[in-house]
């Protein structure tokens, strides 16, 4: 499914940022450095113009591709043999109600109040892209960010090299008209990648757990709860780590950096960590 958006203020500074960014490296860092009709200057412009076109493709595809909305028909099935993990509500223990939605929540999905709906698989809405990352789109984010964190570091070297190494093109008034743009791209890039960087691992730890960002911060409650009563909390999830990377990226390697999404489903069950354990026969 896909959603149309409106103007957003955030995801405007982003194609901003990055059309700020592709032209200094490429026009700038590139040229000052190696001169960019040279031919370690035209490899470098097409592999950073590869780069920029996967994070910004990915960027796109991440707004407006549905995270994933839960169908009205949607009713859990408690009597379902190949179905024993219901999630229910921390008080009473019911089955989970959105009250909003006036629907049954499946598991792991949540309402997201800024897109005042049922997200599937929630992981947290993102104001930088004015949408969610759930269940349909979640591969595409993780892949946006990871280019998003290469584009970063890569044009941080050019930035840095160009400065440090004598240009070819050395000529005192076009460096100090390019000033301001090293400034710029430095106090943007800086904090970017680091920031970025930082997401990257969080989000490639939380890809290894089986977890999103809203089941983590339900977990650490659950283990203290756990804890006070003698019990060791498992993310009923966690299929191991080759298992839940590829429940994200896909069974096919050759697909894990491309934003492929066939090989996810409907996203109203998911595999747990009960699902191979050998039920015990009750005698009568």
């Amino acid at each position: 499914m896909k959603r149309g958006s409106g103007f957003s203020f955030h995801v405007t500074v982003v194609i901003a940022a990055i059309a700020f960014i592709y032209f200094s490296t490429v026009f700038v860092f590139i040229d000052q450095w190696f001169g960019l009709w040279s031919s370690p200057g035209m490899l470098n412009a097409v592999f950073f113009t590869v780069v920029a076109v996967m994070c910004i493709s990915n960027y796109a595809l991440a707004i407006y591709t549905d995270p994933g909305q839960v169908p009205s028909s949607f009713v859990p099935d408690v009597e379902d043999p190949d179905n024993i993990v219901h999630e229910i509500k921390r008080k009473g223990g019911d089955l989970r109600y959105c009250q909003k939605c006036s629907l049954y929540k499946p598991p792991r999905a949540h309402h997201c109040r800024i897109c005042n709906r049922c997200i599937l698989r929630m992981d947290h809405h993102c104001v930088w892209m004015n949408n969610c990352v759930g269940h349909a789109n979640y591969k595409i984010f993780f892949i946006f960010v990871m280019y998003a964190v290469v584009a970063c570091i890569y044009s941080l070297v050019l930035l840095a090299g160009s400065i440090t190494i004598d240009s070819p093109k050395d000529d005192q008034q076009s460096e100090g008209s390019f000033r301001v743009v090293y400034i710029i791209s430095g106090l943007i890039l800086v904090p970017l990648s680091l920031a970025l960087g930082f997401f990257l691992c969080w989000h490639f730890y939380l890809i290894m757990q089986n977890k999103t960002t809203i089941e983590y911060q339900e977990g650490v409650r659950a283990m203290c709860v756990a804890e006070k009563g003698g019990y060791v909390y498992s993310h009923p999830y966690d299929l191991g780590a080759y298992e839940n990377l590829i429940a994200v990226l896909g069974p096919n390697v050759l697909y894990w950096l491309l934003p492929s999404t066939k090989h996810i489903d409907s996203g109203l069950r998911f595999r747990t960590s009960f699902d191979n354990v050998p039920r015990t026969p009750v005698s009568k």
